[in-house]
């Protein structure tokens, strides 16, 4: 039977040995890196954790491909790193839009795991980096006339100078307004509500999508059309 080590999050066992039982492969990252959730028993407290585990060794993709993880006659963790264990934070949680950068969709999950359980200010918070993040990089360097210190650093300022700049949409200025020039959303104050935090999660997706995702669409659209062309001439 395969072995895994982990801590334990049912009875906080530290790096404790668990038999995995069962797997579901999910999804592939990077071409080969397979994910896999696996449901594993503590050998302290005999109760179940089902774990995320994403493959860390690129020479046992050949293996994989055609065995299961309770195939494995090495350690678990000679193949996979734990990436966390499945639980109420998982559950209906906001998925994060296609092609993001890694910060930003890492930003994002967080965001959705904190709405998922109620917890509104937090997600709020992490949504509000995910568009600080993404909106950094669209100002421009140097002296801009008009653009000072103060909205380089103030995401409530920042968003207006670049709709009035068209760098942004305008399409999307009144959905930016759950964005406050205080800088904190009421979330400093802990007063934010579960629609405040909606409204700022759905601004943070189409924007994203706007930045990110379609353009990337575009751009593997474009190159699909190409190879056609490429290949047809051929």
């Amino acid at each position: 039977m395969a072995e895994l080590v982990a801590d334990c999050p049912r009875c906080r066992a530290s790096k404790m040995t668990f038999d995995l039982i069962a797997e579901l492969h999910t999804h592939n990252e990077h071409r080969w890196q397979r994910w896999y959730e696996a449901f594993c028993i503590c050998r302290q407290c005999l109760h179940s954790t089902i774990f995320v585990l994403a493959q860390d060794e690129i020479e046992y993709e050949d293996w994989l491909r055609n065995h299961k993880l309770t195939d494995l006659n090495v350690a678990v963790n000679q193949v996979f790193k734990v990436k966390g264990h499945i639980s109420l934070k998982d559950s209906a949680g906001e998925q994060p839009p296609d092609h993001l950068p890694e910060n930003i969709k890492s930003a994002f999950t967080e965001g959705a795991a904190c709405m998922a359980i109620g917890c509104h200010n937090a997600a709020a918070t992490m949504f509000r980096l995910c568009i600080d993040l993404a909106t950094r990089s669209m100002l421009p360097e140097g002296e801009v006339d008009g653009l000072n210190r103060h909205i380089r650093r103030n995401l409530g300022l920042r968003l207006p100078w670049l709709f009035d700049q068209k760098i942004l949409p305008e399409a999307l200025r009144e959905l930016s307004t759950c964005i406050k020039d205080d800088g904190n959303d009421g979330a400093h104050e802990g007063s934010l509500s579960e629609e405040d935090s909606a409204d700022i999660l759905d601004f943070t997706y189409i924007l994203l999508e706007r930045i990110y995702t379609e353009p990337k669409r575009v751009e593997i659209a474009s190159a699909r059309r190409t190879a056609r062309r490429s290949a047809s001439s051929s």
